[in-house]
């Protein structure tokens, strides 16, 4: 069948493999971004010689781009140059007790025996497991489309249920093999960066450890901007066009089909449209009602994912205490797991994730000079003020301060604070969301947002509210399912 003319919303990850894809098939695809630069939530900001990363830090599952890439006969390698970070990251308990998670496996063997005797072989155990669950993850279930219920739930699925643990939670299943707290959190951190808690997340995602250990932390040199740059140029190499500073308004639809988009620069014709912008957003703000396929009942019923308050620094000289990746894990770290998930509210005592990049990357910093990323994850839909953003700045550079035994705060030549209401203006985020629906057992899989708007032919969705899920890795794999759909609905393949 004759190539198709698509307009694909959002110049995200999700978006631009997407685009790559259908464009690789022979359809006409236009990207439609309402911000200056593609990379959706992956922007960069410069100021006074600091670059900064704006949205995602951790580079994983490399084997997922390596996938994503050969479909066109090409290497990540082509548009991006990887390193392999050592430590991969560094955990602050108190500014006495700090550990690092190494690039080599029996170091980590090592530090789980020094908090918990027979730790080294519970973690074997565990990391084994963990390795079991990604490979059929992968290979049986991330990459399959779910339509019905009885998909989800196939005798397959059950068969394998058992060593799957989905009905399991994480913390419940991670005690079985770690008992010492702290390195237990050291499985289970993960879940923040991926909208859920340890305690309510399906044991199915302790696979995440495997990633973290044995696939490796990596970082694109040059950050996730040079990132976001090759996936461009690969879209680009495809025959994509990108219009940028361009917001789109409304999705045109006639007798239940999709004609086209009204953007703030025009109207532009389409048989396809692919949304990659956020997914309420997109079905409340673009869409007439009797178009919608989930209505403002549904958003108010879902699990959002958190907000963060993001902190861009740039430091006069360097800061000796931190790696690449650095995390503080609070004592009562479920007490702040509750400020986000149960009783919303802005945290007493969070923790925190401090990212300083310039500790590899001499592009990112002037010369002697530290480049840093702080996030705090808090409850999305708060009450987002200057006020308490300041409080909250304050509150982490003092307890930063203390951490590292350095002065950092006199040192700022630059600094910014992004938080919920930034998340909304920038990518008209549904509660300040930095991320979009947590992983709960009732939004996996089949559970999540459809790929496929079931009211409007031609209209589709990838990104991180739809199947498999949050982070870079799994909105290109949205975006490989939503190819297959398309495949199967215009060229019959």
């Amino acid at each position: 069948m004759s190539g198709k003319n698509v307009i694909v919303i959002g110049a995200g990850f999700g978006g631009m493999s997407l685009a790559a894809l259908l464009a690789k098939d022979g359809h006409s695809v236009t990207i439609v971004e309402k911000n200056d630069q593609p990379g959706g939530r992956a922007i960069v900001w410069k100021e006074k010689g600091f670059v900064f990363d704006m949205g995602p830090s951790w580079y994983l599952m490399p084997d997922v781009f390596e996938k994503f890439f050969a479909e066109f006969g090409k290497k990540p390698d082509d548009y991006y140059k990887l390193l392999r970070l050592n430590p991969a990251y560094r955990v602050f308990y108190n500014k006495d007790e700090i550990v690092d998670i190494s690039p080599d496996f029996e170091q980590n063997l090592q530090l789980f025996e020094r908090y918990q005797k027979g730790g080294r072989e519970q973690l074997k155990k565990y990391l084994a497991a963990a390795e079991y669950q990604y490979q059929i993850a992968m290979n049986e279930f991330i990459y399959k489309e779910y339509r019905h219920l009885w998909d989800f739930f196939s005798l397959r699925l059950l068969l394998k249920g058992s060593k799957l643990h989905i009905f399991t939670s994480l913390d419940e299943y991670a005690k079985r093999y770690i008992t010492d707290p702290k390195m237990r959190k050291i499985l289970e951190y993960t879940m923040v960066f991926l909208g859920g808690t340890p305690f309510d997340t399906p044991a199915l995602y302790s696979l995440m450890s495997h990633v973290d250990f044995n696939l490796g932390v990596w970082y694109p040199d040059g950050g996730f901007g040079a990132l976001a740059r090759g996936f461009q140029r690969l879209a680009t190499e495809q025959g994509v066009t990108f219009e940028f500073n361009s917001e789109v308004q409304k999705i045109e639809v006639k007798e239940k089909k999709v004609t086209g988009v009204k953007t703030s620069n025009g109207t532009m014709n389409a048989d396809v449209v692919i949304a990659n912008a956020d997914y309420q957003h997109v079905e409340t703000q673009l869409l007439d009602q009797q178009h919608q396929t989930y209505s403002e009942r549904y958003w108010n019923k879902k699990a959002i994912a958190p907000s963060a308050l993001l902190m861009y620094l740039g430091v006069k000289g360097k800061v000796k205490a931190f790696a690449h990746h650095n995390l503080y894990f609070a004592p009562q770290w479920e007490d702040h797991f509750n400020t986000i998930f149960r009783q919303p509210k802005w945290p007493d005592d969070p923790s925190y994730y401090v990212s300083c990049p310039s500790k590899t990357d001499s592009s990112v910093a002037p010369p002697e000079d530290e480049n840093l990323f702080i996030l705090v994850p808090v409850a999305a839909g708060l009450e987002d003020t200057e006020k308490t953003r300041e409080k909250y700045f304050n509150k982490v550079m003092d307890h930063l301060e203390l951490l590292t035994g350095e002065n950092i705060k006199d040192r700022l030549v630059v600094k910014r604070l992004f938080a919920h209401n930034d998340f909304t203006k920038y990518y008209n985020a549904y509660k300040g969301t930095a991320l979009g629906l947590a992983h709960t057992l009732g939004q996996t899989a089949i559970f999540r947002c459809s790929h496929q708007s079931k009211k409007v032919k031609g209209l589709y969705y990838t990104g991180h509210y739809t199947h498999p899920g949050i982070g870079v890795p799994m909105v290109m794999i949205s975006s490989q399912i939503v190819a297959q759909q398309i495949r199967k609905s215009y060229d019959h393949r």
